[in-house]
């Protein structure tokens, strides 16, 4: 049995408490004593990537990870090119925040092609490029495995033995993964990779969210407040903490009802729940 966890390792990602703006997300982790947020691009560029990294320093909160780089896979050299630009401009911003850490979902498969192979090669000639260009700032890029329902359209990564086939053939400070048991929940071979992981210093972050049945039309809300499912946390965080890992832990939920639910009630309920079941 784990020992319990240290609270002050708990980051609110943005998306568990979408319903709030970004003033909101400041004031309300500050209010609760959360130190840690992850946030996510589309609302960092709406209040502004600047003004946002002025918001948390000044709300002494420390931004854990930026979401999401990444979708790789394209086949045409002026999609890979635009991608490459959106990349480093994710960089930058990460940097901007304060932040060492942006999160990658790879890319999917493009559209009539069945070659999952090549699709991770193509992944990998785009670390080639944007690994220098990261470590040059300051940022680690974090390859994160999705769950295999994800393969078709997101994630052709999908286990976090082929994140690690990928990261390794870079340096650990310019790639690494992120372990989310949302999406490694269920694969036997997660202890082993973990451990593989923490042995080249490669775990970049650490997500939790609860494996809820039924899911949802189009799946991709259906995660659930921690406790309400099927994951063993505890296990998670002992094999996680054993490898090494000693940062923040995210709880990143995509969960329509809780968005419809009060802000501040959720960010409670999830502290708690954090110090109950990670």
């Amino acid at each position: 049995m784990s020992a319990a966890v240290d609270p002050s390792r708990l980051s609110i990602n943005q998306e568990t408490i979408k319903q709030w703006s970004m003033t909101d997300l400041a004031e309300g982790c500050a209010e609760e004593g959360v130190t840690g947020v992850g946030l996510w691009r589309a609302q960092v560029q709406e209040y502004g990537v600047e003004r946002t990294a002025r918001l948390m320093r000044e709300s002494g909160l420390t931004v854990t990870s930026l979401c999401r780089g990444g979708f790789f896979t394209d086949i045409g050299e002026a999609a890979r090119a635009r991608a490459l630009d959106d990349n480093r401009a994710a960089v930058d911003e990460a940097a901007t925040l304060g932040t060492d850490t942006l999160v990658l979902v790879s890319g999917g498969l493009p559209h009539g092609s069945k070659d999952l192979t090549g699709a991770r090669e193509r992944i990998a000639e785009a670390l080639a490029v944007l690994g220098p260009y990261a470590e040059e700032r300051g940022v680690r890029l974090a390859i994160e495995p999705l769950h295999p329902m994800f393969a078709a359209d997101r994630c052709v990564v999908s286990t976090l033995g082929q994140a690690l086939d990928i990261a390794e053939r870079f340096p650990a400070a310019q790639v690494g993964v992120v372990v989310d048991t949302y999406h490694l929940w269920w694969d036997d071979q997660a202890p082993a990779q973990i451990d593989r992981a923490g042995r080249g210093g490669r775990i970049h972050a650490f997500q939790l969210a609860d494996w809820i049945t039924p899911l949802p039309a189009g799946v991709l809300l259906g995660r659930g407040q921690l406790g309400d499912g099927s994951v063993d946390f505890k296990a998670f965080r002992a094999l996680v903490d054993g490898a090494g890992y000693a940062g923040a832990i995210e709880v990143e939920i995509f969960n329509e009802d809780l968005w419809a639910r009060d802000g501040g009630e959720v960010l409670r309920e999830t502290a708690r729940r954090f110090r109950a079941h990670a």
